[in-house]
């Protein structure tokens, strides 16, 4: 995925849970004064009255009756989009009540967070709309959308030819309609692929036992997150646990204070986050308690990928920067500024204020976060891509699922030795397909451990006795970062 996301605009739905980009959510009196020390006044005042003077020339004088509705929205969203930040936007009526609608928790959707671009995408692919992650257990993610894929078509509607607002309201409506849509995966796969929209309940947080480590899976950050957590590490305590998996991958974020939370149980005082806006009174310091509910002596790996953004890369920089876990998977995603939400009556708008920095003083916008260990699940060959998507046209697995959905070990080896035979594609990829749709078509288990590489990676960790060594050897993000500022200058050289 292409970090440079300055030409995004960003919406998170479920379809869409939009509280999940790392708002702070505030109503803030004589917002419009803020930030302009440096601009004088007299400029100011000028382009104000520059603006209201073509406002009112054009409702007076426009060839055809027009709605002022229509032509304030327009400005606001011309003002917004001139930024060039995909956090940035206007709000309409629409957008605010969908803000609220998630806040509650449920809501009318096909479970996917996702961002459409706003100009011409810098790797030259049409604007479709692309995937950010599925919200496991809802249709989206039954229906086998992975993050990366592209929504090229909707209701048969090309996606590139629409705007986000009329994306969101072919995704979301009444629940149990239909919603059909073409898949674009990777350069060679296209299918269809067919959701029925639900109920939407954003989930927050998963836990199991592993042996003798905790498992702890946050899907997203909300108000219920903390206390959801601390119920499942006192589960973990009862157990006897010895070690503790904090699952962070294809968590979207959600709200800062969720994961200043989440981070206090695990850190004994000290910084968490830094915030740091342009206006000096904004900049704040987030620290943990001096307590914890996990103990030191726990030793704690956290699981990353691409779809970890926002406020999941907050916990993990500052888990990381402060030796406190041993981060195993892929670089995050790499969103670090924090928008507010500012209401004016019944519509609104979102604004990057400000900018997050981990402990060690990191800012990991459009950077991303990187593992201390890479663990990557393998990539398709151009011929695997042929031979996958001619798989998934003829819906194979699909059909297996219908058809066995308590399927046995021995009957998924099977038929995973079957299709390997007939599309030649390697059969520890046909047996985690296979494996993943029957998962999709009933309650998703809390972890797979026999097909998720990443988290056998972090339990051998734990079995071998490697953690206290790794985490020795282990650099935080300021030591990474200086390391690759030199490598920079001496190739400069």
């Amino acid at each position: 995925m292409d970090l440079n996301k300055t030409t995004y605009k960003w919406v998170w739905i479920s379809a869409t849970a939009i509280f999940c980009a790392l708002f702070i959510f505030a109503l803030i009196p004589g917002a419009a004064a803020q930030g302009s020390i440096s601009i004088p006044q007299t400029q100011r005042q000028n382009y104000t009255n520059l603006m209201q003077n073509a406002f009112n020339y054009i409702l007076q004088n426009y060839v055809d009756e027009v709605d002022p509705q229509v032509i304030f929205e327009g400005a606001m969203n011309g003002m917004f989009n001139a930024l060039e930040d995909p956090y940035s936007a206007f709000m309409s009526e629409s957008d605010m009540k969908d803000m609220g609608d998630t806040t509650q928790g449920s809501f009318g959707g096909v479970g996917l967070n996702i961002t459409k671009a706003v100009s011409p995408r810098p790797d030259g692919k049409p604007m479709w709309v692309e995937v950010v992650s599925p919200i496991e257990d809802t249709p989206g993610w039954r229906a086998g959308i992975s993050p990366g894929d592209f929504i090229t078509e909707i209701n048969g509607v090309p996606t590139e030819t629409i705007s986000m607002d009329e994306v969101l309201g072919m995704l979301r409506g009444t629940p149990g309609e239909s919603v059909n849509l073409i898949i674009r995966r990777g350069e060679r796969m296209e299918f269809p692929v067919t959701v029925t929209r639900a109920i939407i309940e954003v989930p927050t947080v998963k836990h199991a036992m592993i042996g003798d480590t905790g498992y702890l899976k946050l899907l997203t950050f909300t108000p219920m997150t903390i206390d959801r957590a601390i119920d499942a590490i006192n589960d973990f305590k009862s157990n006897n646990y010895k070690s503790l998996i904090l699952d962070l991958r294809n968590n979207y974020g959600g709200r800062l204070d969720s994961a200043v939370h989440i981070a206090n149980l695990f850190l004994d005082g000290g910084l968490v986050v830094r915030i740091r806006s342009r206006v000096p009174h904004e900049n704040r310091d987030f620290n943990a308690n001096r307590s914890t509910l996990v103990p030191a002596d726990i030793p704690v790996i956290v699981l990353i990928n691409r779809g970890s953004a926002s406020a999941s890369e907050i916990v993990a920089g500052a888990l990381k920067d402060r030796g406190r876990a041993y981060l195993v998977g892929e670089n995050t995603f790499g969103k670090g500024s924090v928008q507010q939400v500012i209401p004016i009556s019944n519509i609104g708008y979102k604004l990057t204020t400000a900018r997050y920095f981990t402990p060690n003083d990191t800012n990991i916008d459009k950077v991303g976060i990187p593992p201390n260990m890479e663990v990557s699940f393998p990539e398709y060959t151009e011929e695997d891509a042929i031979r996958l998507n001619e798989l998934i046209n003829a819906n194979r697995i699909g059909q297996f699922a219908e058809r066995s959905p308590q399927a046995t070990a021995a009957q998924v080896e099977a038929f995973a030795q079957s299709l390997s035979a007939e599309y030649d594609l390697d059969l520890a990829l046909l047996r985690r397909l296979i494996r993943n749709e029957l998962n999709r078509t009933t309650i998703a288990p809390v972890y797979d451990l026999e097909y998720d590489i990443q988290l056998q990676e972090a339990i051998n960790i734990f079995r071998r006795g490697l953690y206290n060594d790794l985490m020795n050897a282990a650099r935080n993000l300021q030591a990474i970062e200086d390391i690759s500022e030199e490598e920079d200058m001496v190739f400069s050289s």
